[in-house]
């Protein structure tokens, strides 16, 4: 099976409607992330440990059969490390930072801090990937960063005094931020859903690892419920959600494409609503509202000289 992007490809200038679509389809399956973490170390029964190393164990084997089955080169040379810094972020960072935090931060207290990712993953796409977005672009960004943190805030009762949930959720923002940043660029030259595919299996030795160290220290209890959320978060969030996400930051323009993650607190809120019985009311409507807008007109901005 042939690799779907090039490793000669150049930065994108132009936004593709392609890399805009499948970046959507990568944010509607991370939505339900949070809710769904939450659900698991909750009122699942099952420690953060566990919902953090296990499902990247489950994930890294789907990823190490669909490496083999479609017999994929490995990565070569440099392409190790640049995989190893997109596990540590994607694989390892956030999904066990997360786990922690939502032990006693509520969803939508983390879709606060969760919200500065669209603006942290663009700093990091330009820093890594030398894309050159012009003002408007940030300005769009940034209000739409605030309106998102916003909305988000009213729903979770804001930062108040800052908790050690919030010092790990920032955490995992900006290993996430790191992670997205650098597959994206792997992508386009190994492919979308091989860069996560390989970054699963390097991280697999580790999370097994600590995945047995979790069951030794508290053996697993979840719910049928638990149980539905942790898969979700091993076969989706973990693997399937990557495959459309890393393939449109390939696609991209990188930084301009990881803005439609401002649509994932208004996702992620609605989903905790449906699930968890957070309230919604009209002021959660007119702010998602406004954090599409806000998304949409970011992510439509012409692009500067790369």
């Amino acid at each position: 099976m042939k690799l779907d992007s090039s490793a000669t490809q150049k930065a994108p200038t132009v936004l593709s409607r392609a890399g805009l679509g499948w970046g959507l389809l990568g944010v509607a399956a991370f939505s339900f992330t949070v809710p769904f973490t939450r659900v698991a170390v909750a009122g699942g029964g099952m420690s953060p440990l566990f919902t953090g190393s296990a499902r990247a164990a489950i994930a890294a084997i789907l990823a190490a059969a669909a490496l083999a089955f479609t017999r994929q080169r490995p990565p070569r040379g440099r392409q190790w490390a640049r995989t190893a810094v997109v596990a540590g972020g994607v694989v390892i960072g956030f999904p066990l930072l997360t786990s922690f935090a939502l032990t006693t931060a509520s969803a939508g207290h983390s879709a606060v801090v969760i919200a500065l990712l669209p603006a942290a993953t663009a700093v990091t796409a330009v820093l890594r990937g030398r894309e050159r977005p012009p003002v408007s672009f940030w300005v769009m960004a940034a209000v739409g960063a605030i309106v998102a943190i916003g909305f988000a805030a009213a729903q979770g009762g804001g930062f108040g005094e800052l908790h050690w949930s919030d010092l790990l959720l920032f955490g995992a923002v900006l290993a996430a931020a790191i992670g997205y940043a650098e597959g994206g660029l792997l992508a386009r030259e190994l492919g979308a859903w091989q860069t996560v595919s390989w970054a699963l299996v390097l991280a697999a030795p580790l999370m097994v690892v600590l995945t047995a160290v979790s069951i030794v220290q508290r053996p697993p209890s979840g719910t049928p419920a638990g149980w539905a959320a942790f898969g979700y978060l091993a076969v989706v969030s973990m693997f399937l959600g990557f495959f459309a996400w890393y393939r449109g930051l390939a696609i991209g323009p990188m930084a301009r494409v990881s803005q439609v993650q401002l649509v994932q607190p208004v996702l992620t809120i609605s989903w905790a609503a449906l699930l968890l019985h957070e309230p919604l009311t009209w002021p959660t409507v007119l702010g998602g509202l406004a954090v599409v807008l806000c998304a949409g007109t970011a992510v439509r901005a012409r692009t500067g000289r790369t």
